[in-house]
């Protein structure tokens, strides 16, 4: 299914389709810290590979961004992405930008949280279009303005308005 025409869910159906459950108590620490070191790592490698390397920069920028929203999940409601990871991640931002809570919780920037779906989004196809070029000179030298772009304006923007979220719940308990 093309991510453009994803539908807005239910959580309550990615649930019951396995797509997505609640962490369990026993599992939860573990899920938060690899998804908080993950998405670090991934966001050092674009960082380090936007010159030599622009078309993995591209790849490690998305997966920042992907593990930073799993983390968002996990940390706030419990969520474990379990099937179609990355199309399920994005259909979850998009159903919890609905939430009540999260509405309070985030008043002034809900605005920001809004554009965070389309972003991952944007971001996806981006990946996509990147992991197969044939790595000749000119697509290089184009990949590597393309990625230190995607990197400044998408990657970046998108983790610091997820950590602005990450410390604001940590600031609500």
């Amino acid at each position: 299914m093309p991510i453009n025409t994803i539908k807005m869910v239910k959580i309550e159906v990615l649930i019951k389709e396995g797509k997505i459950s609640r962490i369990k108590e026993t599992e939860l620490d573990r899920y938060i810290e690899f998804f908080a070191e993950s998405y670090k790592d991934n966001l050092n490698h674009s960082k380090v590979n936007l010159d030599a390397y622009p078309r993995w920069a591209i790849i490690s920028g998305y997966y920042a961004m992907h593990d930073i929203s799993k983390l968002l999940t996990a940390k706030m409601y419990r969520f474990k992405i379990e099937r179609e990871v990355h199309i399920t991640t994005i259909k979850v931002l998009r159903e919890l930008i609905k939430d009540e809570n999260m509405l309070k919780l985030l008043e002034e920037g809900y605005e920001e949280f809004q554009g965070l779906a389309d972003d991952l989004d944007e971001a996806k196809k981006e990946r996509v279009k990147v992991q197969y070029y044939t790595g000749s000179y000119f697509l290089k030298e184009k990949y590597k303005e393309k990625a230190k772009g995607f990197f400044n304006d998408v990657v970046e923007p998108f983790i610091e308005k997820i950590k602005k979220l990450l410390s604001e719940d940590k600031d609500d308990r």
